[in-house]
């Protein structure tokens, strides 16, 4: 058992300053997976030593996306380590021989936790899902389900279902990012409705949008060069719009 604050401080540094260096990185595999299933901030930081091992060491788990689904909660868009995790999450879901019921409950997920999201996670996880629908054409069926309303009358997706093969997500649809093409921030409105044409078949690059903040969103808008907005279409003609109240003879409005 260690402590928390050093699992995190070994785990940051242990794919790019300490894996490279071992004679035999296989040697970690034991504390890579016990990472790995303790959850939170510190199995989101134990992926980067897990995808070293399982691309360049051959190292099998079976449940590594069942656990990866499990990942998927209402912090994952607010921690700290939010750009990692969805890069290398992405690399994760790339492989086109993935089933399509995998990817589709990863998509409803996302998009079911996108609701109380923060705008600049979702500028970035709109993309994303997006992406994963370019490469598994299968799970399209989310967005264009040929009788709409008709086949659905509630959503069969079961979000507490740990297993991801019995969420019954294919059977469902995007109806969260429908809401979200009328969310309040302009940008996430207009990211959310790509999904109502053909989308390219080009990929979205969401590498520049992993560190997006609040606050260079916040430095963007206020940059932004707008055309003045009239607010008041007629003229007051006094401190409470009446023209001979007696405010009218102590104030101005100048």
């Amino acid at each position: 058992q260690l402590p928390t604050g050093l699992y995190k401080k070994v785990l940051v540094i242990l794919h790019d300053s300490i894996l490279p260096y071992m004679n035999e990185p296989t040697l970690m595999i034991d504390f890579l997976t016990v990472a790995y299933g303790i959850g939170g901030a510190i199995s989101l930081l134990a992926l980067n030593g897990l995808f070293i091992l399982i691309h360049q060491h051959n190292l099998e788990y079976p449940d590594f996306y069942k656990k990866l689904y499990s990942l998927l909660d209402p912090s994952i868009y607010h921690v700290k380590y939010r750009a990692r995790f969805f890069h290398l999450a992405d690399l994760f879901l790339s492989s086109s021989h993935l089933p399509a019921y995998l990817v589709a409950a990863f998509i409803k997920r996302l998009s079911r936790l996108a609701l109380t999201a923060p705008p600049e996670a979702l500028l970035m996880v709109i993309p994303f899902i997006c992406n994963l629908f370019r490469r598994h054409p299968a799970c399209k069926v989310l967005v264009h389900r040929p009788n709409g309303p008709e086949d659905l009358s509630e959503d069969p997706y079961i979000m507490e279902e740990k297993e991801p093969s019995e969420s019954r997500a294919l059977e469902s649809s995007l109806w969260e990012l429908q809401s979200l093409q009328n969310h309040y921030h302009p940008d996430v409105a207009q990211a959310a409705a790509v999904l109502n044409q053909s989308l390219s078949e080009i990929e979205d690059n969401i590498s520049s949008l992993l560190e997006l903040s609040a606050c260079e969103l916040f430095d963007r808008e206020i940059k932004k060069k707008n055309a003045d907005v009239p607010l008041e279409f007629e003229p007051v003609r006094g401190l409470f719009g009446k023209k001979n109240d007696i405010f009218t003879e102590h104030f101005t409005l100048d």
